[in-house]
């Protein structure tokens, strides 16, 4: 028997693996490279199930079902199966990733503060390190550590399979940043097969297929775009660190290459940085016509960079018709929409001024244009509407409005935040009553059932493939000088430069410091206090600072209500209005 011919047949992921180790055992599911090139460590679906119901026994040792499990591991195996753990003890897994040295603890320590978890799962490396942080980490100190690595596999025959259905909660992905009141989006097993089967169908995938990924696997793209696609289609995929794909973006179309890969991706930056960073003569070792599906997804997708990744990386191969763009987020499990995998992606020029009025206008040569790419269409079982967000209704034709959607993907809300879960995910029309549907907080319009993206209604900033909550950055900058720097009245915001979001923050300064500089009484300078700024955030959010400058008290846009006005910042920085600091 063909476990692929079943696997809709399966309520939950455990169901799926377990399948998959009965009949396809010694199939290799995961490879993943150490050092992003030759070295390589693998498992099969045999090994992978009883390593995941080794572990599960220890966590049902401990822990009751539906309480949740805080995962802490770099890429690697280790963080498969203890994920795959989670689920075999009915255990809501909590992904994160480690702290690195000399990096803020706060994200962490907000998800514990949030999910509450009865137990950490880690390595025994990464647990060494972080045992040098408990007497100043109160939160990580009392939980009870388990590292997975220590397992004997043997223990797994006490093993207890859990009572799951579909409904029953599988993980909570957290998407917000280190400082800001986290949101864990919770993620059912029947959303995971539902979006699972929607990739498998729109990707074209079978058990001939092959990945390399890349992605975090802590995110919604590498979890389950990476990790769960080829469980599901019950084919191999090869992974690796995204620290080797940034060291040497090489390394990534090299994968692609020695292992014959038919499905990768990533944002639209690993594509710009491969452009970047790969030079003429590397190309000739480089084999990529193998690649059927590139998918871009994640941040605004660039016109521009698709045209010249196809025709510099057309000699090694690589076909312009392999593009995919795509439209996802972790409130939907992943993939909302998607096209064809056979059809060439579709775009669209259009009129710059008319577009920032929420219109669409064909653009012309008299006109300043923006080109954007289609991210296909609705997908089976979901549907997609383009809704006014001020009166909730739908948008006529060429106007462009936010993004709502419904289907078997949308995930049951947010952890523990019930008034957020209703404004998000229990969305109304206003005139007819139709719903609910998720309220995605991005802009776009559909055009012949395409769908484009054309911006965010909601303020979190996307670089380079990750989400950024501006109060997070915010929040950074009030607090590195909180003696220079006004609380509450700081902005952070993205622009578009050429074809790249890229990070603008501004912030006031207190009247003491602006009377300070008048008086020459202020031992910071107003260009050290910029580059302190640009330093911190560097720092703490792993982010450069494209333009950063200080407002004079007073000035900064807010609402009635005290609230920053962050478009309104964007608006006026982008008119040259801004009130800045005269230095």
């Amino acid at each position: 028997m063909n476990c692929s011919e079943s696997k809709l047949k399966t309520t939950t992921l455990v169901d799926l693996l377990r399948k998959r180790a009965v009949y396809e055992t010694n199939q290799t599911a995961y490879t993943f490279l150490v050092d992003g090139e030759r070295e390589a460590v693998s498992v099969s679906y045999g090994e992978l199930d009883r390593l995941a119901r080794a572990i599960a026994v220890e966590l049902q040792s401990f822990c009751q079902p539906g309480e949740r499990a805080l995962l802490l591991y770099p890429p690697g195996l280790e963080y498969i199966t203890a994920f795959f753990g989670c689920l075999y003890a009915g255990v809501v897994a909590v992904p994160a990733y480690p702290p690195r040295p000399n990096r803020s603890l706060g994200r962490i320590q907000k998800i514990i503060e949030d999910s509450l978890p009865k137990i950490a799962l880690t390595t025994k490396y990464v647990l060494t390190n972080l045992e040098r942080l408990f007497p100043e980490t109160p939160e990580l100190k009392h939980l009870h550590w388990l590292a997975t690595d220590d397992v004997k596999e043997i223990s797994g025959i006490r093993w207890r399979e859990p009572d799951l259905h579909g409904d029953s909660l599988a993980f909570i992905q957290y998407t917000s940043g280190s400082t800001a009141a986290p949101k864990g989006v919770m993620i059912s097993h029947s959303n995971m097969l539902h979006n699972s089967e929607l990739i498998y169908q729109c990707f074209g995938h079978s058990p001939n297929s092959r990945g390399v990924i890349w992605l975090p696997p802590y995110h919604d793209m590498g979890l389950i775009g990476g990790i769960i696609q080829p469980l599901y289609g019950g084919f191999p995929v090869i992974l690796m660190s995204p620290l080797m794909f940034l060291q040497n973006p090489l390394r990534w179309l090299q994968a692609i290459s020695r292992y014959g890969a038919t499905t990768s991706g990533g944002p639209n930056f690993a594509y710009d940085l491969c452009l970047r960073k790969i030079t003429p003569e590397q190309l000739k070792n480089l084999d990529l016509s193998s690649w059927e599906i590139a998918f871009n997804g994640a941040e605004p997708i660039s016109y521009h960079t698709l045209e010249n990744f196809a025709n510099y990386f057309g000699a090694c191969g690589f076909r312009r018709e392999a593009f995919y763009p795509c439209y996802g987020m972790a409130e939907a499990t992943l993939i909302v929409s998607g096209g064809q995998k056979t059809v060439p992606i579709v775009s669209k020029t259009i009129q710059k001024s008319a577009l920032e009025q929420h219109k669409v206008v064909t653009g012309n040569s008299q006109s300043e244009n923006r080109t954007i790419v289609g991210c296909g269409q609705t997908l089976p079982g979901q549907k997609i509407i383009i809704v006014d967000p001020e009166t909730q209704t739908e948008c006529l034709t060429n106007f462009v409005g936010e993004i709502w959607v419904s289907g078997g993907s949308v995930a049951q809300g947010y952890w523990q935040q019930p008034e957020a879960t209703t404004n998000t995910f229990y969305a109304y029309l206003r005139d007819t009553g139709a719903g609910p549907f998720l309220r995605t907080g991005d802009l776009g319009f559909l055009e012949n059932g395409e769908l484009f993206v054309t911006g965010r209604l909601k303020d979190v900033i996307i670089i380079n493939g990750r989400n950024y909550y501006p109060q997070d950055l915010e929040w950074t900058i009030e607090h590195s000088h909180p003696e220079h720097i006004r609380p509450n009245c700081s902005a952070g915001f993205s622009i578009l430069v050429g074809d790249e979001e890229k990070l603008v923050v501004i912030a006031e300064v207190e009247r003491r410091y602006q009377q300070g500089l008048k008086n020459n009484g202020s031992f910071f300078s107003p260009q050290e206090l910029i580059r302190s700024i640009r330093r911190t955030i560097a720092q703490h959010h792993d982010l450069q600072v494209y333009t950063a400058l200080l407002l004079k008290p007073g000035t900064i846009p807010k609402t009635s209500s005290g609230k920053i006005k962050r478009h309104a910042c964007r608006s006026l920085y982008l008119s040259g209005s801004l009130n800045i600091l005269d230095i």
